[in-house]
């Protein structure tokens, strides 16, 4: 069993702490009225009924009767109320995902953890339960053979839904569906999936991937696994977040807490004896038990989750990990960690868009409780929003170069022979806007603003305790415009030598300004200021993508400005200090 902890030590306050957990989260299932479970989107009840059934299971066999009748009694009402949202086809109704084989999967992968955790348990208690849950994942099991997905993450969340039919029921067609899939090769670089998400990661394709290995003994999965959890520890911020900057998934503007990678820490550490993953396991437990169901489920079905880890110790710091495929540098010295970014979509595909990596914000870093949350060019180009690297290239120093080049252009008349006498013009899409005007056909006047942003890491003040510095370069040329670097640091400290603008807004002119936090600061200086000012106030403009819409991707926090007007250099000094 490669899962399996025969002989080993169990994790005492561990499965304590999950037991605690679980009977928190099985009293508040209880106290939800039957109109709440009708308002639940089929994934939640099949969540629930998951819960439920690990519950019963560590009641110990033979159960108590009374808590076993409410416990089986109410997933068997959870139970029914799926049956009645289940398609004809098998498929669960529910979200905007109409007929959703990978949504479905999702749901079916909790069934069959709870369908098992049944018959193992032996009980004919559980019967009426049991025969329900086969009802629902039999009637779903030839929607899951023959359907298709939207998303990366989704072949890993449909295989693993085969994979446990197939545990419950060994069906050749079952391994072959997932071998289709798999064949398509796991999309890991630079221990990241294709989707770059801490969420994803952790929820989807991390969990997926270990029951797949298990079920289809298919152990090498496993080292992508690894290869993501060891990626992710070089993601992990000193606040017990992990950077989401760089994805392309809906989390890229939150924030995704190291809990939720707890079980994966905790198996990969016991399999591969990691003393670093083991460190990350324990502050994933501080932070909680993301899911006390899953947890139990895990905890019975995959006893190594439960297993006591290697000796702990965090990973060695000074250190720098840069990841190519998604354009991030991570830096990490004693007392502080940076986080530069230039791995943006947009300079290829020109839109704001779901699936791809958005993010305008170039440097983040963390300095005891004082923390810069985000730095961002902002310039008013016609409307093209802020500056979003077309890549990063790591230079000696160390120092990370990002750069983009973006043109607009004005339109001159039709040649005659492509007039119409009608007016009647091709509605075209110029880049930056659509309109009827034929645009492939005329010729251009071009504009062209040029940015290059360096970020030196000083590589010295990353092995001093309690010093730092991060040196910010911006050079533009070609277009006059206004422009202003915004730095937002997180809400909590104070703001002194730079000028109030009110509402949690500053400009930094002359002197440093300096944000404390207790102990903590971070000072900006300018270096090398602009030679020309900007005329208009300093403001972020999220662009028109956004504007269009009456929407915005701005952040919040004590906002500091340095502006100018293009062309012109800045170079801006950032000083850590950590008590």
């Amino acid at each position: 069993m490669l899962f399996g902890n025969e002989g080993g030590l169990t994790d005492n306050d561990f499965t304590d702490r999950v037991r605690a957990a679980l009977d928190r989260e099985v009293r508040g299932i209880l106290a939800e009225t039957g109109l709440s479970w009708r308002a639940m989107q089929h994934r939640r009840l099949a969540e629930r009924i998951k819960t439920l059934a690990a519950a019963w299971r560590l009641l110990g066999t033979p159960a108590p009767p009374r808590q076993a009748a409410v416990l089986l009694g109410a997933a068997e009402r959870l139970a029914g109320l799926l049956r009645e949202r289940q398609n004809p086809g098998g498929l669960f109704r529910g979200g905007d995902n109409i007929d959703s084989p990978p949504d479905t999967a999702a749901g079916v992968n909790d069934l069959a953890d709870a369908a098992l955790l049944l018959r193992r348990a032996g009980d004919p208690a559980a019967g009426p339960l049991a025969d329900t849950l086969g009802q629902l994942l039999a009637a779903a099991t030839p929607a899951l053979l023959t359907g298709g997905v939207h998303t990366p993450s989704h072949r890993w969340e449909l295989s693993a839904a085969l994979a446990r039919l197939h545990r419950l029921d060994p069906r050749p067609e079952l391994a072959g569906r997932a071998g289709q899939w798999l064949a398509e090769g796991v999309d890991v670089e630079d221990g990241l999936y294709s989707e770059r998400s801490a969420d994803y990661a952790a929820h989807v394709s991390n969990p997926s991937l270990m029951i797949i290995a298990e079920v289809f003994d298919r152990p090498g999965l496993l080292g992508h696994v690894e290869r993501n959890l060891t990626a992710t520890l070089d993601l992990l911020l000193p606040d017990g977040t992990v950077e989401t900057v760089l994805s392309r998934r809906q989390d890229q503007r939150g924030r995704v807490r190291l809990e939720a990678f707890l079980l994966p820490l905790r198996v990969m550490a016991a399999l591969r004896s990691r003393p670093d993953l083991a460190w990350a396991a324990g502050i994933a437990l501080e932070q909680g038990i993301e899911s006390p169901g899953t947890a139990a489920a895990e905890l019975l079905l995959c006893p190594v989750a439960g297993a006591v880890l290697p000796p702990s110790a965090p990973p060695l710091r000074p250190r720098l990990r840069h990841f190519r495929s998604a354009g991030t540098v991570v830096a990490h010295g004693p007392a502080t960690t940076a986080v530069v970014f230039g791995g943006s979509d947009y300079s290829r595909h020109r839109r704001i868009r779901s699936g791809l990596a958005n993010s305008p914000t170039l440097l983040r870093l963390h300095a005891g409780a004082a923390v810069l949350d985000s730095v961002r060019l902002s310039r008013t180009f016609f409307g093209v929003g802020p500056f979003r690297a077309d890549g990063l290239v790591l230079e000696p120093g160390p120092v990370a170069v990002m750069r983009e080049s973006v043109t607009a252009a004005y339109y001159q008349p039709l040649a005659p022979e492509d007039r119409d006498e009608g007016g009647r013009y091709r509605l075209g899409d110029d880049g930056r806007f659509s309109a009827a005007m034929s645009f492939g056909r005329r010729a251009r006047d071009e504009v062209t603003l040029n940015t290059t942003v360096r970020v030196a890491l000083r590589e010295e003040a990353m092995e001093v305790v309690g010093e730092g510095l991060v040196e910010v370069a911006v050079e533009m040329s070609g277009a006059t415009v206004d422009w202003a670097l915004e730095l937002a640091f997180r809400p909590g400290g104070t703001m002194t030598g730079a000028r109030a603008l009110g509402s949690g807004r500053w400009v930094l002119e002359e002197g440093p300004a300096t944000y404390r936090v207790g102990g903590d600061e971070l000072r900006v200086t300018v270096a090398e200021a602009p030679g020309m000012p900007a005329e208009s106030d300093p403001v972020y403009h999220p662009g028109e993508d956004y504007e269009f819409l009456g929407g915005t991707d701005a952040v919040v926090g004590e906002l500091l400005y340095v502006t100018g007007k293009s062309p012109s250099r800045l170079r801006l000094r950032i000083d850590v200090a950590v008590i």
